[in-house]
């Protein structure tokens, strides 16, 4: 547990699970993260992650608040709460429908598993910043390529979770559970009256 307090071994962990990504996730789930403190990362995440993500929109030079828009849109507190609910919503999905397949994950493991890729995607977006600072233009690519090995480590971490062999079963799972879940979604921002923006 120790290595969890500094920087450092946190970061190499983040580089070997994108290099060995099921290994990457056998690894976080054997640390015995406390369920305090794994929710303690939760919240971190969650606040770290709407910083930088103001700071990109900003320096993008895109409208402050990011695409959503309403009464409540530009809030933080609902922007945190909105992002939070989405994370915790994929967590029990992953676990849910991971076990309807026979899988045998935990949802606290599923949670974690999904603190430990937004930690990953905290060092990307610090990466694009750097990008967008000194080169613009590969602030873009970074942003590609960042949705596609956000999916290739979320489907390997499902795979870890549940004991699951067949990637390509986790990826059409994957992508059946995450429509339930945007749709589910849109219809709560919705009924709060908020709506999607155009940038």
């Amino acid at each position: 547990m120790t290595r969890l307090l500094s920087l450092v071994p946190l970061l190499r962990m983040a580089r070997d699970t994108v290099s060995n990504p099921r290994e990457g996730a056998e690894t976080v789930l054997s640390l015995g993260v406390p369920r305090q403190a794994m929710w303690l990362a939760f919240a971190l995440v969650i606040v770290l992650s709407m910083l930088l993500g103001d700071l990109l929109y900003l320096l993008a030079g895109l409208p402050q608040g990011g695409p959503l828009t309403g009464p409540m849109g530009s809030s933080a507190v609902v922007m945190g709460g909105l992002q939070a609910a989405l994370l915790y919503m994929m967590a029990h999905a992953i676990t849910q429908i991971g076990r309807l397949f026979g899988g045998t994950g935990r949802f606290e493991e599923a949670l974690l598993l999904i603190v430990w890729l937004q930690f990953i995607f905290l060092c990307v977006q610090v990466v694009q910043l750097a990008a967008l600072l000194l080169i613009p233009p590969v602030a873009g690519l970074i942003t590609i390529l960042a949705l596609g090995l956000f999916l290739w480590l979320l489907v390997n971490f499902i795979a870890t979770l549940h004991g699951f062999t067949s990637l390509g079963m986790v990826f059409v799972m994957t992508l059946l559970s995450g429509f339930a879940i945007l749709v589910s979604l849109s219809l709560v921002l919705t009924m709060l009256g908020i709506t999607f923006g155009t940038v």
